[in-house]
């Protein structure tokens, strides 16, 4: 393993987020909130040998994190054969999953049997008639089933994502940190994120970091900032009580020095950052048989790296949606649950 790749800004090449499906079963607002969708040709996805090959590249190159994500990931028919395959890659020491838990409960003790380390649950509101309104779909109980069925598989360390906006779900802070904080899993509230998909996102949206700290020092007492970021999305809290919480703050406070985080999307293109426009094709080199050359690619293309996506985003003056919908419908590599946010 090359341990020293870097970009141009130091940054190393760590983790790599691998969407295995641009498909979905919710269609949450903050993501997939149009009626039709341009998805990729089914002949073009990589298989789990695929997957297993370019992930070898990476962990040669540095990367030692793999999360699978989607599109919703777990539809992704006999997911446990990937994760069988990704635990053995030499160098890689963690293989999570990030999913939004409606086919949880089913496949749980399968993907903990494969060696899956550890899951994150997208969770935004317990109210059914929110989620519903949400996600266009009545499956919030699935979800809370999906969450105990993990814990039940022996899943340890499990998160909770909940992506905040104002007006909407920002009065139910404390109600899932105390959800969590019962079920012993971690809540990470996420800033709404301008990227492609979000057609409905305005800056009066979204619920900054300093306001949601402010909101829960206010009913739980001063907080208390954890220490061991490093590279991690989230910064980390506790309150008096123990309840500890993350928050993404990738809106107000970007924290695009410390990326390590790359992303490949199923049909095999990857891309530096959620905001670039254009990504490699890794899929073409795989499949023309020349797999020693996607290694000099990876070297080649972060050695290159300056993408600051986020940061640049709060400088924009009027900022608005990243990309109309009439522009994703042309291509939909720019969405992000093609992506794998």
């Amino acid at each position: 393993m090359n341990g020293g790749l870097a970009d141009r800004h130091g940054r190393p090449l760590r983790s790599l987020r691998v969407s295995v499906t641009d498909r979905c079963n919710l269609r949450c607002r903050y993501c997939m909130p149009e009626a039709e969708y341009s998805w990729l040709p089914r002949q073009d996805l990589l298989d789990f040998e695929e997957i297993r090959t370019v992930t070898a590249a990476f962990a040669r190159n540095g990367v030692s994190r793999v999360r699978l994500t989607g599109g919703e990931p777990l539809l992704r028919r006999d997911l446990d054969q990937l994760v069988a395959r990704l635990v053995t890659v030499p160098g890689i020491e963690d293989v999570a999953l990030t999913t939004n838990g409606i086919k949880l409960a089913e496949l749980a003790p399968a993907l903990r049997r494969a060696g899956l380390h550890r899951l994150t649950v997208s969770l935004d509101t317990l109210r059914p008639d929110r989620f519903r309104d949400l996600t266009r779909n009545d499956g919030l109980e699935a979800v809370l089933s999906g969450i105990e069925a993990a814990h039940a598989a022996g899943f340890e360390g499990t998160k909770i994502d909940t992506v905040v906006m104002r007006g909407f779900n920002d009065d139910e802070l404390l109600p899932l940190l105390e959800f969590g904080r019962d079920r012993g899993v971690e809540v990470r509230f996420i800033e709404y994120m301008d990227v492609g998909g979000a057609t409905e996102w305005a800056p009066e949206k979204v619920l900054g970091r300093a306001e949601i700290l402010e909101r829960v020092t206010e009913e739980l007492g001063e907080l208390t900032v954890l220490p061991g970021r490093g590279s991690a999305p989230a910064e980390r809290f506790r309150a008096p009580d123990g309840t500890t919480f993350g928050v993404i703050a990738s809106t107000t406070s970007p924290f695009c020095e410390s990326c390590d985080r790359s992303r490949l999307t199923a049909d095999g293109h990857w891309y530096l950052c959620l905001y670039a426009e254009l990504g490699h094709d890794l899929r073409s080199v795989l499949r023309g048989d020349r797999v020693g050359a996607i290694d000099e690619l990876i070297a080649r293309v972060w050695g290159g790296r300056t993408d600051r996506g986020a940061e640049e985003r709060t400088s924009v003056r009027d900022r608005g949606i990243l990309h109309p919908n009439a522009k994703l419908s042309g291509d939909p590599h720019l969405e992000m649950h093609t992506r794998g946010g």
